[in-house]
């Protein structure tokens, strides 16, 4: 089975300490509000729709992951591509 996982935000559980910012820089990043969004890309836009998700390239992974795991507002979802079943997160 694949590696490969996908990640999305609770926009309205983001408590804005960071945590997923310091871990992935090229996944997260706040807004202007201080909100944490995933962009698809390093130097992407921030994916701001309620429910974006992005794919995770493998070398970040596990800092994904760890960033969900360490998240204060336990609002970071990390789901396996190959069959969408949580394995960080609120839900996993």
């Amino acid at each position: 089975m694949s590696d490969e996982v996908r990640v999305w935000i609770e926009h309205n559980l983001c408590t804005g300490d960071g945590l997923c910012v310091q871990y992935a820089p090229d996944v997260f990043e706040f807004d202007d509000a201080g909100v944490a969004h995933v962009k698809s890309e390093p130097e992407g836009p921030l994916l701001t729709e309620v429910g974006a998700s992005a794919n995770v390239p493998a070398s970040l992974r596990l800092d994904v992951i760890d960033a969900a795991d360490g998240c204060p507002g336990n609002c970071i979802h990390v789901a396996r591509i190959a069959d969408g079943v949580e394995i960080a997160g609120p839900d996993a």
